[in-house]
């Protein structure tokens, strides 16, 4: 398991300036306080790094895998896409009960798809950068 990093705050700060501007734009998203729309940002912090976890596995075998069991790993993959934004939802709503509504699956998927452009985008910001040096 690894450790948390300066990285992984920033992705929760990012998903919960993410998340409320969503609860401002989008009325069927709902967020009761700021401090419960902090929570849900770790929550879909959490959730994402799982689902990318599994993604991840899931292409690698993918990768390693020929005939029957590759075709299984691709029927895997294409319930893991769609299962993530239903088990979003529903984590919201059993942890939250109703404090939290994130509006329904096309909502969600809309937010998943910003929050991981915004996590990649605050990740090539705070990338170190590879210097160049001049021959000579």
């Amino acid at each position: 398991m690894t450790r948390l990093g300066p990285l992984d705050v920033i992705d929760v700060f990012v998903y919960t300036v993410v998340l409320g501007l969503f609860v401002q734009f989008f009325p069927a998203v709902i967020s009761e306080s700021f401090s419960i729309t902090l929570l849900t940002a770790v929550l879909l912090k959490l959730v994402l790094e799982l689902v990318t976890w599994a993604k991840k596995s899931l292409v690698a075998r993918l990768r390693a895998r020929r005939g029957a069991r590759r075709a299984l790993n691709v029927a895997m993959l294409i319930l893991v896409l769609p299962g993530s934004k239903f088990l979003v939802l529903e984590l919201t709503a059993l942890i939250f009960r109703g404090e939290v509504q994130l509006g329904g699956f096309f909502l969600v998927t809309a937010l998943i798809v910003v929050l991981m452009l915004a996590r990649g985008g605050t990740r090539r910001l705070f990338s170190p950068r590879e210097s160049v040096t001049e021959p000579g």
